[in-house]
């Protein structure tokens, strides 16, 4: 039988993830190590707030339907985040953690500009960013894997929100430090030379999710692991 009890969600920012969380189970915990961000993040009855690293959630063994990560995976020590994970699961829960890939305009007076401003910053994105790019199926993932459909995220923006998108990229701002250009600009101006400043364009972001279950007698008291962790060397 398939519970929805109580999900830890880990990394939960400013929740973004959590109230559709709250939509579909009878309690969230979510957790992050930003009072910051967690203090933005909409208030909900079944929601509780925490601050609390990946590694040690401070909730009890074997207590969690789901754990759940939402674009935050590869900031962890996974290690030792996917012990904490199989801990705090009940037998056969399940951990989920997704990401989404590359923003893409695939046609249109847009695709171009956006294609040559993605490749000049792309040097300047954070090196865990490889492991969102690849999907995460780079990751050794220590539990029994599900086999999840395909899933996409899909949007119709006009050339002003495509560069104000842009904009909050951490390889945008990286760039500005370390070359002292705004590259932005730029961008506005070959969106406007292509006719794509005002007009809309549809953009997609591939949504890749890696799942894995449990094993039945993983998360109860004295036992034993019942997954092999890789190891942190």
């Amino acid at each position: 039988m398939v519970r929805h009890d109580l999900v830890w969600e880990c990394g939960a920012g400013s929740g973004q993830a959590t109230l559709d969380l709250a939509e579909r189970f009878g309690r969230v915990v979510a957790t992050d190590i930003s009072a910051a961000q967690l203090a933005e993040a909409p208030p909900h009855p079944r929601v509780e707030y925490r601050v609390a690293p990946a590694e040690a959630s401070g909730l009890e063994r074997g207590v969690a339907d789901l754990v759940a990560v939402a674009q935050a995976l590869h900031w962890f020590d996974l290690p030792r985040f996917f012990a904490e994970a199989e801990r705090v699961l009940r037998p056969g829960g399940v951990l989920a953690a997704w990401c989404y890939g590359p923003f893409r305009v695939a046609e249109g007076a847009a695709a171009r500009p956006v294609a040559e401003f993605a490749a000049e910053v792309h040097p300047y994105w954070f090196p865990e960013r490889t492991l969102v790019d690849s999907g995460y199926r780079t990751i050794e993932f220590p539990f029994t894997e599900l086999a999840p459909p395909a899933f996409e995220m899909r949007a119709d923006w006009t050339g002003e929100e495509i560069a104000g998108y842009l904009g909050t990229w951490s390889a945008t701002a990286e760039y500005a430090k370390a070359t002292g250009r705004d590259p932005l600009p730029a961008l506005r101006e070959g969106l406007e030379r292509a006719g794509a400043l005002g007009g809309r364009s549809t953009v997609d972001w591939p949504l890749s999710l890696r799942a894995g279950r449990t094993a039945e007698t993983a998360g109860l008291p004295e036992g034993r692991p019942a997954v092999s962790l890789p190891r942190s060397d």
